[in-house]
């Protein structure tokens, strides 16, 4: 079998992509302006939500929300030891500590059971994660929350791998409170850098979480419009944004709030407008790639395929995290090696939270996390991305297959 070089996941750019950019910066006007709102305006309606505010990144969203919401030290947040890093910093850069739930066994997503056993009155918020694209059980939560009288806790999902998944007849974006979208260079769909905040109207109450009345009458007096209280704190609490500001004598301005930094740019936004215009083709592809490594891994004792599709969800197939009955970690590792040797690069996800220097010194320990531990130990993720060829997705499984059956012939 000849060699080839298999890269993990290159962003998915072409013509389209460069003219828009070229537009732009040929406009005169390359900061947040009209290209921006077109693109919140395209991925509402594409995620059927009413409102998207699009962001610097999906980590910045997550800030932002925690922000907006005044969450800090006397308040717990829920989340999962299985993410990436951002879920978790968005929750310690409020103050406040996050509380993990282990993973149920066998699956990459928190057990409800432990989940509900450690909601107090302290809990403030729950963040689920999207893993690979397939979404959490949203529903399943909320039945939680209702069962405990506890509705009132704001649940938020990092959606940064699931744009274009659906979730029981709808696509992602407006199951919980807030949904908050990645284009990162890697994603499905790249801005370069971005992300972007889904939602609909209030599920609660939200004038009860602002815990100043300066926060709580600028929330009324915009009509209780949170898409406008999350664009304004985004611009370090401007009341303006820069292109009216710039506008003939439209200088004046109000500072509303102690904001941030972190909106998005016409640059990145026509990016996000060219690659949505066929962004449903290249999950069309996404999905083969996702069922031809089924189709040759699946024959397989000892593969633990990854979720893609059932009755309730279909995933938007951004990783194919697949992981392999009866190899440790060092095992798996010496198999991502040997495949790198090959011209095959592959990935983790996700090293636990708890696994971290940062996060060890802090507290956690992997140990207080079995389940999480187990999933993470024998996992192995799959190139898979739009340009990714079927040809070489099966060249990709054959040699996963070659690789891994002689290390488990020699253990």
């Amino acid at each position: 079998m000849e060699k080839r070089i298999i890269p993990f996941s290159p962003p998915d750019l072409g013509p389209k992509e460069i003219d828009a950019v070229v537009k732009v910066l040929n406009s005169g006007w390359i900061t947040t302006g009209p290209m921006v709102g077109q693109f919140e305006e395209k991925i509402k309606a594409y995620c059927q939500a009413d409102n998207a505010v699009a962001l610097a990144s999906n980590s910045q969203g997550l800030d932002l929300i925690f922000k907006v919401f005044n969450l800090g030290s006397e308040h717990d947040v829920l989340t999962t030891p299985y993410t990436y890093a951002a879920t978790i910093n968005a929750i310690l850069h409020r103050g406040i500590k996050p509380i993990l739930v282990d993973l149920k066994k066998d699956t990459f997503f928190m057990d409800y059971e432990r989940l509900s056993d450690l909601i107090t009155p302290q809990t403030k918020a729950i963040m689920t994660v999207d893993i690979g694209g397939y979404p959490a059980d949203y529903d399943g939560l909320k039945e939680i929350l209702k069962s405990k009288g506890r509705e009132d806790i704001l649940l938020i999902s990092d959606s940064a791998h699931s744009i274009g998944a659906w979730y029981k007849g709808k696509r992602v974006g407006s199951q919980l409170d807030f949904h908050v979208f990645s284009f990162h260079a890697v994603k499905n769909l790249t801005t370069a850098e971005g992300g972007a905040i889904t939602f609909n109207e209030p599920r609660i109450n939200f004038n009860k979480y602002f815990n100043s009345n300066t926060g709580q009458k600028i929330y009324q007096d915009l009509d209780n419009d949170l898409a406008r209280v999350f664009k304004y704190t985004s611009l370090n609490g401007q009341s303006k944004d820069a292109l009216t500001k710039m506008q003939a004598g439209a200088w004046r301005y109000d500072i509303l709030t102690d904001g941030m930094k972190c909106n998005m740019t016409d640059i990145s936004a026509s990016i996000g407008l060219a690659q949505l215009e066929d962004y449903n083709q290249k999950l069309m592809h996404r999905q083969g790639l996702h069922n031809l490594y089924n189709e040759i891994l699946g024959a397989k004792e000892w593969a633990i395929l990854p979720p893609g599709e059932s009755s309730d969800c279909q995933s938007s197939y951004h990783l194919y995290l697949l992981r392999i009955k009866g190899l440790s970690e060092e095992n798996r590792n010496m198999v991502i090696q040997e495949l790198a040797d090959m011209g095959i690069s592959t990935n983790v996800h996700y090293v636990p939270i708890p696994m971290f220097t940062y996060y060890k010194e802090i507290g956690y320990s992997i140990e207080d996390y079995p389940n999480t531990y187990s999933q993470y130990a024998n996992e192995i993720s799959l190139p898979l991305y739009s340009k990714l060829s079927l040809d070489d997705c099966a060249y990709v499984a054959e040699n996963v297959v070659q690789v891994v059956e002689k290390h488990l012939k020699n253990l």
